[in-house]
């Protein structure tokens, strides 16, 4: 079911024929809850009079409608799904690690995104001879009038695979970041859907290689760099500058690693200060102004140095380092990370709801 037009063209990548199959079949849902959910969401967006197709508040009272596009059970399944032995600890280059990039790709495709410049699938080369694919696609931001800037949301999807005959499901590290990337692409892909518009575009990308030295991340900056990626509503290279701010969503489903407080319904943001000095109060403002009220840390575990360092080790690293704004959204590491044992059931899957929702109204305000 395509709740948007497919925007995509013929598809000719290898990986994306193999994401056709029948074989592979994501995560099943009852059709009837599924279309009443999404009908009937699309409908409140358009009826409750926080959006109009000609007018818009930049602070939506009526959140119900988003919000319902986001629940537990589903989280769950895709979770399970990633961390399942189909995908097999989805280490770059291996059956499993495709498996996942072809699931990945019929939901961007499922949701409406729009492959840049033809393929959802950018090639990755990791070094020692091993070829991932980062998986990539654009919601506009504006029906009428292209958007000439960006907001990236990122979440990488590869993880140690399988070691010495064991697997490594990876459902916190970094299921648990796709599955909620996966959320907000369906939200922001339902407010399209009722009329919003904003005034850049948002570019989702499923990462690849990141165990292997942020080598996905790194691939999708050079294409920036080098102008290879086109919008596929202006037709104009996206090019370093119009990059407003990025957001990397990784271990963000735990409750385990609280902060000082104990709290379980916490989220640590780090890299809030990278943002134009109007936009570092937003998530703030955001948490209390939707009621999300988690107990937000801008620091990792109040540590100068740790924050520095942590904030060096995952995809975002990329993009702060060439001069964009970039922030990283975790639940911090926990006992179980790198471990056999990181599997959803370890998961608190109401906090991470809470976290997405969160998230989402804070994007909106980038986007303007």
């Amino acid at each position: 079911m395509h709740y948007f037009p497919n925007f995509a063209r013929p598809e000719t990548d290898k990986l994306q024929r193999y994401a056709n199959k029948s074989f592979i079949v994501p995560p099943k849902y009852k059709m009837d809850k599924k279309k009443f959910t999404y009908l009937t969401s699309a409908l409140l967006l358009l009826i409750s009079g926080s959006i109009s197709l000609y007018g818009q508040s930049f602070w939506i009272s009526n959140d119900t409608a988003a919000h319902n596009l986001v629940w537990e059970e589903k989280l769950r399944k895709r979770i399970d799904f990633l961390a399942d032995s189909l995908c097999g600890g989805r280490a770059t280059g291996s059956r499993g690690a495709t498996e996942a990039a072809a699931w990945l790709i019929r939901h961007f495709r499922d949701a409406g995104l729009m492959p840049l410049d033809s393929t959802y699938s950018k090639h990755v080369f990791a070094g020692h001879g091993t070829v991932g694919h980062n998986i990539v696609g654009m919601i506009p931001g504006s029906r009428i009038k292209p958007a000439d800037s960006y907001i990236i949301i990122g979440a990488h999807y590869d993880h140690l695979g399988v070691l010495g005959g064991k697997m490594y499901p990876g459902a916190d590290n970094n299921a648990s970041g796709v599955a909620a990337m996966m959320s907000l692409a369906d939200m922001f892909s339902a407010m399209r859907k009722a009329g919003r518009t904003y005034d850049r575009s948002i570019i989702f990308v499923a990462f690849d290689a990141k165990e292997m030295n942020m080598a996905g991340s790194e691939a999708f900056w050079r294409m920036i760099e080098n102008g290879e990626l086109t919008d596929p509503v202006s037709g104009k290279p996206i090019t370093p500058e119009k990059i407003h701010a990025m957001a990397n969503l990784e271990q963000i489903g735990s409750s385990l690693a609280p902060l000082s407080s104990g709290r379980k319904d916490y989220l640590i943001a780090l890299g809030l200060n990278t943002l134009p000095a109007s936009e570092r109060n937003l998530l703030s403002l955001c948490n209390r102004f939707y009621g999300t009220h988690l107990e937000l840390s801008e620091t990792y575990y109040g540590s100068e140095r740790f924050t520095e360092v942590f904030y060096g080790i995952s995809d975002q690293k990329v993009f702060a380092r060439n001069g964009v704004p970039a922030v990283f959204f975790t639940s911090g590491i926990t006992l179980n990370t790198f471990k056999t044992h990181d599997t959803v059931g370890t998961l608190d899957l109401e906090v991470l709801r809470t976290r997405v929702i969160l998230i989402f109204h804070w994007i909106e305000k980038l986007l303007g």
